[in-house]
């Protein structure tokens, strides 16, 4: 027997078994005790579960960064009858995680997307002054949201979203930005993190707090297979063609620049990677 066989097989296995495994219900997972003064680093969602399937860095940065980590509830949804269900399964994925979470209103924000954006200008500018509010209040020192290419219009929505909001801080408000990517990869992320398998566990354990939409399609089980592939591309997007594959078996990838004077800045040259051995909170000194 070709011995790739198995090892397909294998795999296949382990898939369905992990889809007669519980929903919801964990105890939460282990959380870092962190100053009342910590700092904050804010990850605007654009959907309940996009804090679970692409925040892999958010998860380390509050592990091992000493930040306090919430979640903005950009949207709850499209559909009005599951905006209350998929706001009380967010709740309950974040207490997992032990981030904070942060509504942007009943129901969440409405019409995130570029059309909005485009042709109805009063209703996005009140959009982007919740935004703005929510970025005053908690003054925070990194902010991830989708990057301008994620294909789903509210994914795409919601990056100009907070985008506009950045320029109407104040002058003197600088933070670091770290754009995430799901639906659309992107051509030039410059940043990499490894994930270990416990960080990833959690990720999935996470995800499946959000009961409605993993009975629906269960995308938690593909998240090892999304991360796998993220070193397959990161190994040359971020370090460069032709560069050696890291020893990495999960990692997400991520464009981090900084907000200063008022404009979004590139901060590094080149690529950088991120393994589970190093501190993530180096990254924003």
């Amino acid at each position: 027997m070709n011995p790739y066989q198995e090892f397909v097989n294998s795999m296949a296995e382990a898939v369905k078994r992990a889809g007669t495994l519980p929903l919801g219900g964990f105890p939460p997972a282990p959380r870092p005790k962190l100053p009342q003064d910590a700092p904050k680093a804010l990850f605007f969602s654009p959907h309940p579960d996009d804090e679970c399937i692409v925040g892999g860095v958010a998860v380390r940065i509050f592990r091992e960064a000493g930040m306090e980590l919430v979640n903005v509830a950009v949207t709850q949804g499209s559909k009005k009858e599951r905006q209350a269900g998929r706001y009380e399964e967010l709740r309950h994925a974040c207490d997992y995680l032990g981030f904070g979470l942060v509504p942007t209103g009943p129901g969440g924000l409405e019409k995130v997307n570029p059309k909005t954006r485009r042709e109805d200008p009063a209703h996005w500018a009140a959009s982007v002054q919740v935004i703005l509010s929510i970025l005053k209040e908690h003054n925070p020192k990194v902010i991830m949201f989708p990057h301008d290419q994620d294909w789903n219009g509210t994914h795409i929505g919601t990056h100009h979203l907070v985008m506009d909001a950045l320029a109407l801080m104040p002058a003197t408000f600088e933070c670091y930005t770290v754009e995430t990517e799901f639906w659309g990869q992107m051509d030039d992320p410059n940043l990499m993190v490894e994930l270990s398998a416990t960080d990833l566990t959690d990720m999935i354990t996470s995800t499946t707090f959000h009961v409605g939409e993993v009975q629906r399609n269960p995308y938690h089980l593909s998240l090892p297979a999304f991360a796998m592939d993220n070193v397959r591309r990161g190994a040359e997007l971020v370090g460069g063609q032709g560069g050696a594959a890291p020893e990495f078996m999960f990692a997400a990838l991520y464009r981090l620049r900084r907000w200063a004077g008022g404009a979004i800045q590139n901060i590094q040259k080149g690529g950088r990677q991120v393994p589970r051995t190093m501190n993530i909170g180096c990254l924003f000194p």
